[in-house]
This record gives C-alpha cells, sequence and structure tokens, in this order.
C-alpha cells in the first residue's frame, strides 16, 4: 500500500495528529474518524504488546474503510531491530524512533525497516503486512514506502542533529522537548529560552537538508504556533490529554454552575 504519511513528509505539506497511550483499539477507532491526518501508536510509554499494536493498526485500517482517511504509525520503544521487524510485520509503515543521538543510531534504525540489500530486516511474507502471503507485491515495494521519524530529544542529538539530518531515509526530524529540557538540565521547563533556541537550530537543519520537522504541541495555540516555525508535523495533544482535558472541563462547567431550583 502507498504511504501517505511519508509522501506528505517528502513534500512538506503541514499535517496534523494525535498520540495514542492507551493502547485501546476502540479509542483509536474513534480517534480515526476525528479529522486527523495520522495517530501515532506509542509503544515506548504505553502499556501495549505487540497484539494491542496490531489491533490498533486494524482499527486505523476499519475507520478508513469507512470514510477516515488517515495514516498509522507507531513510535517503538527503542532503536532494536527485533522489534522494528515485528511491528512492520503488523502492517506499520512508518515508525517513531526515540533517543536517537547520532547519524550512526538514525542509520541502524532506516536499516532495521527495510529488507536486504539496503537494510537487514528478515523476510517473512506471511505477515499482516503482506497479507499473510496473499500480496506477491509486498516485499518488492516494502522498503520505497518504509518511513522514520528520528526524534531529537536530547543536548546530544541536537549537537548531531546535521549529520543526523543528512542520513539518506531519514524523513523526519521530531523534537522530544520534554526529555530534550531534561538532558538539558530543564528538567520540566520546555518552555525555556534555551531549549527554544535547540529547537530552532533543529529546525534550521531541516531546512538546509530538506527535511520535515515534527513536534508535540498540548495545545491548538502552541501548535499554531509551531506550524508558523516551519514545523510540518504537528502531534496535537493525545488521547489521554482529550480525555482529561474534556473531563475536567465539563466537571469545573458543572461545577461552577448554581442549580434555580435548590432547595
Amino acid at each position: 500500500m502507498p504511504n501517505p504519511l511519508k509522501q506528505s513528509l517528502l513534500h512538506s505539506r503541514p499535517t496534523v495528529g494525535c498520540w495514542l497511550t492507551l493502547a485501546s483499539p476502540a479509542v483509536t477507532e474513534l480517534l480515526a474518524h476525528c479529522g486527523f491526518d495520522w495517530l501515532v501508536i506509542d509503544a515506548e510509554h504505553g502499556p501495549g504488546d505487540l497484539q494491542d499494536i496490531a489491533a490498533q493498526l486494524r482499527a486505523i485500517d476499519a475507520a478508513n474503510a469507512h470514510g477516515a482517511a488517515v495514516a498509522g504509525a507507531v513510535r517503538v520503544t527503542a532503536n532494536d531491530a527485533a522489534q522494528v521487524k515485528r511491528v512492520m510485520d503488523c502492517g506499520a509503515q512508518t515508525l517513531v524512533f526515540p533517543n536517537i543521538d547520532n547519524a550512526a543510531q538514525a542509520r541502524a534504525a532506516v536499516a532495521a525497516m527495510r529488507f536486504p540489500p539496503t537494510g537487514v530486516r528478515g523476510v517473512a511474507g506471511m505477515v499482516r503486512a503482506g497479507r499473510y502471503g496473499l500480496d506477491a507485491q509486498y516485499v518488492e515495494s516494502a522498503n520505497s514506502q518504509a518511513c522514520a521519524i528520528i526524534q531529537i530529544e536530547s543536548a546530544t542529538a541536537v549537537e548531531h542533529v546535521d549529520s543526523i539530518a543528512q542520513v539518506e531515509g531519514v524523513d523526519c526530524l521530531f523534537i522530544g522537548t520534554a526529555d530534550l529540557s531534561a538532558s538539558m538540565g530543564l528538567l520540566g521547563q520546555p518552555g525555556h529560552e534555551a531549549v527554544k533556541r535547540a529547537i530552532d537550530r533543529v529546525l534550521e537543519a531541516g531546512r538546509r537538508h530538506s527535511k520535515a520537522v515534527g513536534i508535540f504541541a498540548t495545545s491548538v495555540e502552541q501548535a499554531c504556533h509551531y506550524r508558523e516555525q516551519g514545523v510540518t508535523f504537528i502531534a496535537l495533544h493525545s488521547d489521554t490529554g482529550w480525555l482529561a482535558k474534556g473531563a475536567v472541563a465539563a466537571v469545573q462547567a458543572f461545577g461552577s454552575t448554581v442549580p434555580t431550583n435548590t432547595r
């Protein structure tokens, strides 16, 4: 299957998505109908296992079969070729790699997503990604549709961002502001001026090397600000974020309402 998310990144088309941390296929399917361009299943911090990832990918496919137009991606737990192989066998074409600090690690991530001779991914045709062996073209076409989103989330990664951006097969540099600020000695201060300067440095590297840049936004206002800065791959909060915000806002609104018929 063609990977529309990869094409959006290659052509710098702005997109907005949502992080999925609950490992719930039902929540995944619901959010797939909400107008997001993509959804990232979080296997790094979320509680889900491989079965949950497969179920969520199926939920995205089910939503698309009923009129949605949303791409699915998976953030893997680590830059581990064995895990990458299994997640891609489940049908993921786009992976987000956390904690990439240098070009060598970026090259390993890209290689893990691709079959030989350009990569090291093990070949198995009887998997969900290849329609359990019914898609005769899958092995031949999978490499061209593989999409690697590399997380820049440490001071070391920022120092090496130019060499990371030059790695062939890296499609997007995703700034992880929470971990980045922590690595800079600014835990819990992602809005610090020093962190903003680091973000600017990643954006400049993206422009120099024609690579898309992504980031996580906690509000619409913040997302719009990042879009104005040139970020094209924007995560607009998460399933837990929207659930909590909506619930808290409703309870507070109800609590501030004075009943008219109190006795």
